[in-house]
C-alpha cells in the first residue's frame, strides 16, 4: 500500500482563494494535510475556503502575502510557522494571465507578469526549502502551462514566465534529490476556471477532447506527486491531449 505523504503534512499553496489553487487546497486537506490558504487580494473568499476546510474537520488557515514580495514571502513563512510549523508541500500556483494583442504588450506588463508567476515560485521556494532539507522530506510542484510548451494563446510574457517555472522545476529537482526532496511542475491547457472566461480567444474546440479540463483533474495530479517519491524533475501534462510529449 503506498503510504499517504499528505497525512499531518503541512501544505503551502500560493493564490489558493479561487480557481485550481482553491481545488487543490481542498484535495490536500482531505488527505490530512494541513493546509495554509495564501492569497493577495481575496480576502474573502480565502476565509470562506478556510471555514469550509474546517467544517468538513480539516486543518486550514488563510494567510494574505504578495508572494512576488520578498518580504511578505518573509512574512507568510514566520505567520506559518507562528500557526503549524514549517512547509513540507509547496504549490506554486499564483499567477496572473494578462492577456494583449501582441504589439500592445509593454515592458511593464512583461515584468509584472515574470514577477507575479516566476518569481514568486522563488521566493517562495528558497524559504521552503531550507527546512525541508533539515527533514529530508520536502514535495515542490509549479503550476507551469501548455503555454510553456507552445507559445499559448495569451502572449510571450505568459509563455515565457510558465517555461521559467519548468527550468526552475528541474533545478530544484537536481539539486535537492539527495535530500529526498522531489519537484515536480504540472502544465495544464484550458482549465474551467474564471481565468480562461474572460479572453475570446479561448475555446475548447482547441482540445483534441473537445472540452476545457477541470481543476479537479489538476488536483488529481498534485495528489499523485505528493504521494509518490520516485516521480522528480517532470512535467506533467494535464491538456486534454493539446500538446503530447514523448
Amino acid at each position: 500500500m503506498v503510504q499517504k505523504f499528505s497525512e499531518n503534512k503541512i501544505a503551502l499553496i500560493t493564490g489558493a482563494a479561487s480557481g485550481i489553487g482553491k481545488v487543490i487546497a481542498m484535495a490536500l486537506a482531505k488527505e490530512g494535510a494541513k493546509v495554509v490558504i495564501n492569497y493577495h487580494k481575496r480576502k474573502e473568499e480565502a476565509h470562506k475556503l478556510e471555514e469550509a476546510i474546517r467544517t468538513q474537520g480539516g486543518h486550514a488557515k488563510a494567510i494574505q502575502a504578495d508572494v512576488s514580495d520578498e518580504a511578505a514571502v518573509q512574512f507568510l513563512f514566520d505567520s506559518i510557522k507562528d500557526v503549524f510549523g514549517s512547509v513540507d508541500i509547496l504549490v506554486n500556483n499564483a499567477g496572473i494571465n494578462p492577456s494583449k494583442p501582441l504589439e500592445q504588450i509593454t515592458l511593464a506588463d512583461w515584468q509584472q507578469t515574470v514577477t507575479i508567476n516566476l518569481t514568486s515560485a522563488f521566493l517562495v521556494t528558497q524559504a521552503a526549502v531550507p527546512a525541508m532539507i533539515e527533514k529530508g522530506f520536502g514535495r515542490i510542484i509549479n503550476i507551469s502551462s501548455i503555454a510553456a510548451q507552445t507559445g499559448g494563446v495569451v502572449g510571450p510574457h505568459y509563455a515565457a514566465s510558465k517555461a521559467g517555472l519548468i527550468g526552475l522545476t528541474h533545478s530544484y529537482a537536481s539539486l535537492l534529490a539527495k535530500h529526498r526532496i522531489t519537484a515536480n511542475a504540472i502544465a495544464p491547457a484550458l482549465i474551467d476556471t474564471e481565468m480562461i472566461k474572460n479572453n475570446p480567444n479561448i475555446k475548447p474546440n482547441f482540445i483534441p477532447l473537445q472540452r476545457f479540463g477541470q481543476p479537479e483533474e489538476v488536483s488529481d495530479v498534485v495528489l499523485l506527486l505528493v504521494n509518490n517519491g520516485y516521480i522528480s524533475g517532470q512535467t506533467i501534462n494535464v491538456n486534454g491531449g493539446w500538446y503530447m510529449s514523448s
